[in-house]
Order: structure tokens, then sequence, then C-alpha cells
């Protein structure tokens, strides 16, 4: 067993992973345990913060199996966002569901904000579109059933529950809406606005450096110090490396999010801080993966099968326009509907699975031309896997796409983030086809416009 290991725990939205790094990048160990997701009613995702803690625990306990805890010289996380915690100040203990980031209770709170002008102004300070999708609006929710509690996000309750301190990374906290994402310090406007009192929210500390040492709580983890701490998409930017200077990253995941370093000044997309001071703009899309299993569960079979149905098949006039619950980045549509377009007698579940993966690869390619275009598109995440998507991803956009060819690349950023030390990654490459593109976006727009609500306007292409 080598030394100078460093233990990544990536808490996601379904499951938490956990691997063992050495300063080359290779991974020595896994382990990984689900987390369940509940659906109370329409429109509400929610999760326990137990269930999460425990996750934590059993995958560390699997990769850590025999492993000499002195091997082990830092622990990073990367985890999922915009996810809201509430825990009794006095036991520590959760005192609230956890309200996911696809979560939408709170669009009343967001619509009276709207109805009162407050759109620009939450935009201009936070980076962010007034949306329930972040956190702000769900820890009023959350606060106006707990008086008196802590809240925070997924990072900030782990840190808590094994460190005992209160404290949230910066770039999780620029997810909040509660952040002035140019000072890197809670706004006093927002949380006016939002009515989430300052002492109710954790300390913000930068991305890297001694963010704390895990206590007995910890299990297989006590004793370890926590070196860094970042968001899962951030994570995963993080690990391209220098080629995230020039690329845009794609994490391809239940949702999809679309990243790149630096500032683009289109509505379209968020304004949010990659890790410590570095900024970067953002696009969110709520159904990626998640409309692939939706097919698949309508149709009474696996993902991998509506995966396989699409290669063999065009989708023939047939688009998918996955709105389940509105439309995040870049039309920021909430009241947009699920759409199938382009029926007809002749179509079979075939050309339903090419249009639920092209779907997937017309949204991100919606973000991408609202940040101005791409030189290249760095892919990651579970959908990355999918050959077909990622060719179709680079005929839709005409510039090459780059798929890391090792796989979790957020619990690698957290693990290169944590250990100072970023090996260069390889990566398969799927470069554009000659081919109509102009006719296939238009193509997918005029199925968007059945989808959208009239009255939002189109987003401004730098």
């Amino acid at each position: 067993m080598p030394e100078d290991l460093v233990l990544a725990v990536d808490q996601g939205t379904s499951s938490t992973k956990c691997l063992l790094v050495d300063a080359s990048g290779a991974v020595v160990a896994t382990g990984s345990a689900p987390v369940p997701i509940r659906y109370p009613r329409p429109g509400w995702v929610e999760q326990d913060a137990a269930e999460i803690l425990d996750s934590v625990r059993t995958a560390a306990a699997q990769c850590l199996s025999g492993v000499p805890k002195k091997a082990i010289t830092a622990v990073g996380f990367s985890t999922q966002r915009e996810s809201a915690v509430v825990w009794d100040r006095r036991t520590g203990l959760p005192a609230g569901p956890v309200l996911g980031w696809q979560d939408q209770r709170a669009q009343p709170i967001c619509d009276g904000l709207r109805d009162k002008g407050q759109a620009d102004r939450v935009r201009a300070i936070s980076g962010l579109p007034l949306d329930p999708m972040f956190s702000a609006a769900k820890l009023r929710w959350l606060l106006d059933r707990t008086p008196d509690a802590a809240v925070g996000t997924i990072d900030a309750w782990l840190v808590h529950a094994l460190t005992g301190s209160h404290h949230i990374e910066v770039g999780n906290a620029s997810r909040t809406q509660l952040l002035d994402v140019r000072t890197g310090t809670w706004s006093p406007d927002l949380l006016g606005l939002f009515g989430v009192p300052d002492s109710a929210l954790p300390e913000i500390t930068p991305s890297s450096g001694q963010l704390g040492r895990i206590g007995e709580h910890g299990g297989v983890l006590a004793g370890l110090p926590i070196t860094a701490v970042l968001g899962d998409s951030h994570a995963a930017l993080y690990a391209h490396g220098d080629q995230a200077d020039h690329g845009v990253k794609v994490t391809y995941g239940t949702g999809s999010s679309v990243m790149r370093l630096g500032e683009v000044d289109n509505d379209g997309v968020c304004l949010t801080v990659a890790w410590n001071d570095r900024l970067a703009v953002e696009g969110n899309i709520r159904s990626s993966g998640s409309t692939v299993a939706w097919l698949a569960e309508l149709l009474g079979t696996e993902p991998d099968r509506i995966a396989a149905m699409a290669v063999d098949a065009g989708s023939d006039g047939v688009h998918l326009v996955p709105a389940f619950g509105g439309l995040a980045a870049p039309w920021w549509d909430d009241t947009a509907v699920g759409v199938l377009s382009g029926l007809t007698l002749g179509t079979r579940p075939a050309q339903l699975a090419r249009a639920a993966v092209e779907s997937i690869a017309h949204q991100v390619a919606d973000v991408v031309d609202a940040m101005g275009g791409a030189e290249a598109v760095l892919a990651d995440g579970g959908a990355s896997s999918n050959d077909l998507l990622m060719q179709i991803q680079a005929d839709l956009l005409g510039v090459p796409v780059k798929r890391a060819r090792t796989p979790n690349l957020s619990a690698l950023g957290a693990a290169f983030l944590a250990g100072d030390f970023r090996p260069p990654l390889d990566y398969d490459e799927f470069r554009p086809r000659p081919g109509d593109r102009a006719a296939q976006r238009s193509a997918w727009r005029d199925a968007l416009a059945r989808a959208r609500t009239p009255s939002i306007p189109h987003p401004r292409r730098p």
C-alpha cells in the first residue's frame, strides 16, 4: 500500500462514492453507498440528512478497509450543491428534510420577490437568476417551519456533523443565492430579501486549506484532516486542469452542468465561484440522464436499452423537450412543460429513444451558445460514456468533444485539490461530422417554442 494517499468523498444526489487516490492520480481503492430520494408531492424532492451522513461513513469504510490510517494524508469533499439542510443547534441532529436541488416547493417565495420587482437586484448581487433551484428560498421555507435552527448546504452539513464546526465552502456558498459573488461574503441585502438571518448561516471558508479535523462521529474517518471542499461541478472542472482554461466543461449526469472559467455577459447563464477566488459561468440543465431513465420506465425497459435503441435509429422528426419541472439555463422558464412533438403513426420506441438522447445534446448546445460558443467541450459524468451522445454533441456544436477516459472526475478534482497535485488527464476525442447543423438546431428550437412560456424572452448571445 503506497503512502501519501488522499481520500476523496463524492457526495452526490443518488449515492456517495469514495476514492483513495495517490499522487499520480491513480485510484487505489473505492467504496460506495446509495442515498434514497423521496418525492412526497409533485415538485417536492427530499432526502434525509442522517442517511446522507451514514452513506459517507459506509462508503468510506468500504474504501479504507485494510488501509492503514497513517497512509492517508488528507480528505477532500465533492458535494451536491443547492440542496438545503436544517439542523438543531443544540443537538446537532437534522431538524427537517433535505430539500433537494430539484425541489420546487419554494417557488411561491421566488414569485413573491419577482412580483415586487426584485429579480434584477438578486441577479446583480448573487450572479444567479431568481429560481427555486438555488438554496435561498428553500432555506427560507425550512426556517419558517424550524425557527432558530442552523441551516446550510450539503457540504456545510457534512463538515458540521464530522468536525463540529459551522462552515460552508465559498463555491457552495455562491450557489445559495445569498452570497455577494464578487466579494465572497454574505450579502445583507439578499439576507433581508429572503428573510434568512446571518446567525443561522455557516461561516464562509476557502475551498482549500486546513478546513477541520474529523472527530469521533466520523467512524473510520476520525482523526483525518479535511483540506479541500468543492461543489461537484466545480470539482470536475478543477480536475480537467489546464484544459479548463480553453474549453467548456460539461458534466453529464441526472442533470447537466455546463461551466467555463471567466465571465460572460449573458443573463441565460450564472456567475459563480469556481474555487477560492476564481469565478466561472455556468448553466444548469435539470433533466439529462433522468430523461433517459424516465423514458425507460415509461416503456418498461432499462436505461441501457434506451441508449442501445437510439444507436440504430434516427429521430425522424421527433423531438422530446424534457421540461418536467420547467427549464433551467439558458431559458429559466419554470412554467415550461414537457413536450413530445413530431409524432406520426410510424413513430416507434426507437425514435423516442433517439429523441431522448438528442434532447441532452441540444440542451447543452443551448447553454454553450449562450456562453458564446467553445473551442472544445470537456465531457465527464456517467452519461458521457455514451459514444452516440458524445458524437451527436460534437455534430450539433461543430467543435471537438474531449471525453475524459478517467471516470469520477468530481471525486478526482476534490482529491487533486486536497492533495495539492494535478496530474494531466487522457481523453477520447469525438470530432464533428459534416451535416446540416443549422437545420437540426432550428427544428429543436421549434419544439422548444412549443414547450416554453411565450412571455419569457430568449437569452442574448454574447
